[in-house]
């Protein structure tokens, strides 16, 4: 029984805006402006339909690459809400082979800009076997005192140095606890979205100095898993899907010199989420890919920093892994947009109306793997 699971970070998929409002949008016309009432509302409905359609575009390239992945289950994170979600599925994705994704689910986390992990799933697979639902669990309460960690480890002292006090809930999102049965074999789906990096600059790594929180959030995971199992994780069906917002490797990317650019693959020594594949807990299934080519995200906020990142992940329990020695994941990279530097041999047909910024399907790739659940 094969089942196709993807992982999506659709860049905040929102439904804030209201177009039909005269307010969806203003223009910077300063205290002095001559302009009159009139002009000055036909310039904001101008600047509005102009919003609207980059917002049509940008839903119709996310909408594009989902479909592209050909899954019938999709993890997503940096979703609105769930009525978002249905409206979106119910829009965008009806014309989408195969069948639609009828069932979606979404638990309200604790992302102060309210954006949350959901889950996507088809009635049936590919192959025709049922997919039901049997449980959601929202893990978003859980603080860092119920992770009981040693008051002199290394990362205790780095969370008290951040202020990140007991009773502080340890998940910046969720950790969405998803169990379905797939033509009768059950599976659990843990969809996390982890802290982010920050930027470079202002003295600071970002990287390095959020890092004790996403290890934190990924201890949180494993010993969710491990409690669920009865310390049994190697013997069970479970996968780690999300956003996990850090690396092992980089891709970097030089200056372009004489038409060519040099790309240097750079290993890194720690990553927020070692804790969930430290002592084969569980199976980074991307890392089966070439290691040049298992970039889910392209970073260039500064001129002279330019690498290719995988931040999407697919972790497959010791079981999965094991039933499944040859699947390869697929990413799919079309809805990126024109200002991404691909290595040599990795380009891509983009989608019709991606621009060179915006419009896009996401800053991030779909990540999407066919397993045999057992």
């Amino acid at each position: 029984m094969s089942v196709r699971i993807a992982t999506f970070n659709v860049e905040n998929l929102t439904r804030r805006f209201d177009f039909t409002s005269s307010n969806a949008t203003h223009l910077d016309e300063g205290k002095g402006s001559a302009a009159n009432g009139s002009f000055r509302n036909h310039l904001r409905k101008i600047k509005a339909s102009q919003i609207k359609s980059l917002t049509q575009d940008t839903m119709q390239l996310t909408a594009k690459a989902i479909g592209d992945t050909l899954a019938d289950i999709v993890c997503l994170q940096e979703v609105d809400s769930i009525e978002t979600l249905k409206a979106f599925e119910r829009k965008y994705l009806r014309n989408m082979p195969a069948s639609r994704y009828r069932n979606c689910y979404l638990i309200e986390g604790n992302d102060g800009r309210g954006i949350d992990v959901a889950v996507m799933t088809r009635e049936k697979t590919a192959d025709g076997d049922a997919i039901e639902v049997l449980g959601v669990k929202s893990h978003a309460e859980m603080t860092y005192g119920e992770l009981d960690l040693p008051d002199d480890a290394s990362l205790s002292l780095a969370l008290d140095e951040l202020g990140m006090l007991p009773d502080e809930r340890v998940f910046r999102r969720d950790c969405l606890e998803v169990t379905l049965t797939i033509g009768g074999k059950e599976l659990t789906l843990f969809v996390a979205h982890l802290k982010s990096m920050g930027v470079y600059g202002s003295g600071l790594n970002g990287r390095l100095h959020t890092m004790p929180v996403r290890l934190a959030e990924s201890l949180a995971i494993r010993n969710i898993i491990e409690r669920k199992f009865n310390n049994e994780s190697a013997r069970n069906n479970w996968l780690v899907c999300g956003d996990l917002n850090d690396y092992r490797q980089r891709l970097t990317i030089g200056d372009e010199i004489e038409g060519a650019r040099n790309f240097s693959l750079i290993d890194e020594e720690t990553s927020g989420f070692d804790p969930l594949i430290s002592d084969g807990f569980s199976n980074n299934l991307v890392a089966r890919r070439p290691a040049d080519d298992q970039w889910t995200l392209y970073y260039s906020r500064q001129p002279d920093i330019r690498h290719l990142v995988q931040l999407d992940y697919i972790l497959s329990s010791r079981r999965i892994s094991e039933a499944n020695p040859v699947a390869i994941p697929d990413i799919i990279r079309n809805g990126q947009p024109f200002r991404i530097i691909f290595p040599p041999g990795q380009e891509v047909e983009r989608y019709s109306r991606t621009g060179w910024n915006r419009p896009k399907a996401s800053d991030h790739c779909p990540v999407a793997v066919t397993l045999e659940i057992k």
